[in-house]
Parts: C-alpha cells; structure tokens; sequence
C-alpha cells in the first residue's frame, strides 16, 4: 500500500509546458506528480500561448517568477544554465506540438511525460524512442487512467487462468460532452481537437479510445492483434474529416475477437470507459465509473464483486492501494500512480538500475507507439471504406 513515503532519493525537478489556467488536464498532471510531495518537485513552467497570463498562473502556483517562462524553447534554454536546471518536463500542449517539444526536451538531456496521443505517426513516434534510448532518457505517456489498482488485478488474473482462454474483448469510451458543435466554438480547448492540422488525424479515435486501448494492453500484455475494421462518422459535418463516433472491429492472433466503441456524441452519457474480457469460462469486467470494483463472473456460480484494498488481492494490485478498502479511490490516485512510476523510472535510469526497468509496470514510449498505431490502423480502415486490414 502507497502511504506516500518517498521511494526515491530526492523529488525530481519538474515543469509544466502547456497544462495552464484554461487547460483540461493541467491540473490532473498536477494532481497526479504531487500527490506525495516525495517524488517531483514544480520548479517552472511555461503553462500557456499567452505569456503574461501563464506566467501569473505559473506565480500563482508558487513557481518563482524568474522561472515562469513565455515558451518551451525559453524554458529548456534558461534551465539548462542552472545548476538546479529541471530534469523531467511534462507536455500537455495539443497534439500537433507534442514531436517538436519532446524531441527539443530529450536533445537538451530532459526526461519527458507527454500527453497522448503522442505524435502523428509511427515514423515520428519511433525517431522519438531512438533519440531517448540514445540519451538514456525516459519517455511516459499519461494514460491516466492505467493506474486504477483494479486493473492489475485484473491482469494477474487472467495471467492464472482465471477465466480461461480469452475468446472476445469488449471496450469501450463514450461521453455526450460533444453532442452538438457549441463546443467546438467556444471551448478553446475543444477547438484545436476538431482541427486536423493540430489534432492529427483523428477525433475520439486519438482523444479517448487511446486510454481504453492501452488498458487493454495492459491487462493483456501478450493478445496482439491481427486485423481490425473501423467505421467512423462525423455526425457533426463540420468536423470532417475527423470522426466524432467509431466502431471497430478486431481479429487477434490467438483466434479472439474484440470491439471497441469511441464516442463523444453519446447524448446523455457522462464521461465513462469500460473493458470486459470474456473468457472460455468466466469473464472479468470493470468501469471508470465505478473503479473499486471489479466484476468477476464464473458460468453457472453466483457472480462476484471483488474491492480493491482487500487482502484477497493479487498483490500487484495491492501495492498500488492508496487510500484502504473502506475509502473511494479515483481518477486523482491513477493519476499519481502513474507519475510514480514514472519517476521510479528516471530514478531507476539515472542510476543504471536496469533490473527495475525490466519489470516495472508504466505507460512507456512503447505504449505510446502502439497507441499511434492503433490510430493509423482505424483510420487506414475508415478511409478504405470500413474495410478488414492486417494490423501493420
């Protein structure tokens, strides 16, 4: 259990570029890295386009004002000639910026935590992991909610057999936030996701079936897939060519088959994502709405509610507990669970530690290449007529 005692030496010296005032996820990044006040320390920023109201946000926060920065290349520049110069930066910019900061944070010795998706394309995603591994660099992806105990449980077991073989994987992430374009008029930061040049690519394909994706890596580590179908539609004609809703179809290798629906136009549903593994026995099924517990279904017994905190646990999942079985735990604690990870990962890198990389369990630059794969996939398949392609 996670009681907030420091698990490395010192809080790693760590900035913020995008992630301000007006930003969605600013605070989440913020929540997530200084939950324990053990592993990162805020020491500058530079939160926002507009330099003036970044840089009172930035003070605001209690960043010294010196170190409030109008730009990243600003901030990368400055900190390099300090003694106690940053060591980790976070992206949370849009998405059409995140290749050229991640590429000028790792050339100027910066470990980086992005936001996903990470980049456009593969080709991009994999120069990044070549130009980090060459700098002895880490490089996260902010999968947020990938650090909900629950889901280790989850894969430990179904690593044991627990439900048998796996026969069909159900995801999905819907929410009705974008259901008519008011948003995409007013909201600054809904705009630049309904704008190809900055966006990438794809619309909830990028924006939130990347989260449910992962997850499902995550809780099956060795299912790969073999060919997927995507249907996508722009229900809102504006956002064309941009999806707003997204089927997918998916054949893996070992004969499973899965689906995945993506949806910002589910009118009436509130931001929610789901996985349910169906095994040749039981299945396993859990929700961000209810993140405490897992469904655990055996054909033919009374089904099962299992909690998190309790001692039946894998201890995989134990170990990422926070606040014990009696309390709710949410999308704050995932989000620092990954941030420790994180920094048990640089911490891990500075000193060689090869033998904890190898096992410790985080949203890596891996998972961020697998996550613009799966958008070039869907997107290859929607824009061939919702045809079957081989998984490439």
């Amino acid at each position: 259990m996670l009681i907030g005692e420091k698990q490395i030496p010192r809080p790693l010296r760590w900035a913020m570029i995008g992630g301000g005032r007006l930003s969605q996820v600013g605070y989440k990044h913020r929540s997530g890295a200084l939950r324990d006040n053990t592993a990162y320390q805020m020491v500058a920023s530079a939160f926002d386009v507009d330099a003036a109201r970044g840089r009172e946000f930035g003070v605001n926060l209690g960043i010294a004002p010196e170190r409030c920065y109008d730009n990243y290349q600003q901030l990368l520049a400055e900190e390099a000639k300090r003694e106690d110069g940053i060591e980790v930066v976070t992206i949370a910019t849009p998405n059409g910026t995140h290749y050229e900061i991640a590429q000028a944070a790792l050339n100027a010795g910066i470990h980086v935590i992005c936001e996903k998706p990470l980049f456009f394309t593969t080709v991009e995603a994999q120069a990044i992991k070549a130009l980090a591994e060459s700098k002895g660099l880490i490089v996260g992806v902010t999968y947020g909610f990938s650090g909900h105990p629950l889901l280790m449980q989850m894969r430990a077991m179904i690593a044991k057999g627990e439900i048998g073989d796996v026969r069909m994987v159900e995801l999905q992430y819907t929410h009705g936030f974008s259901a008519n374009d008011s948003a995409d008029k007013f909201s600054d930061a809904q705009k630049w996701r309904v704008d190809p040049k900055i966006a990438g690519p794809s619309f909830v394909l990028g924006d939130i079936s990347t989260h449910t994706f992962y997850i499902s890596q995550l809780v099956l580590p060795t299912l790969k897939i073999k060919s997927l179908l995507c249907d996508r539609q722009s229900f809102i004609p504006s956002r064309a060519p941009l999806e707003d809703n997204a089927m997918v179809l998916m054949h893996y290798e070992n004969g499973a088959v899965g689906r995945m629906w993506a949806s910002a136009i589910n009118a009436g549903s509130m931001d929610s994502q789901s996985i349910r593994v169906i095994g040749s026995h039981a299945s396993l099924e859990w929700s961000d709405y209810n993140p405490g517990e897992l469904k655990y279904e055996v054909q033919g017994k009374p089904n099962q509610i299992l909690h998190h905190g309790m001692p039946y646990l894998d201890e995989s999942a134990l170990a990422d507990e926070r606040l014990g079985a009696l309390h709710t735990e949410g999308l704050a604690e995932s989000w620092a669970n990954i941030y420790l990870k994180f920094a048990l990962a640089i911490n891990a890198t500075q000193r060689g530690d090869s033998e904890t990389l190898a096992t410790l369990i985080y949203p890596d630059i891996n998972a961020g290449i697998e996550g613009v794969r799966w958008i070039e996939n869907c997107v290859r398949s929607a824009d061939n007529g919702a045809s079957w392609v081989n998984y490439e």
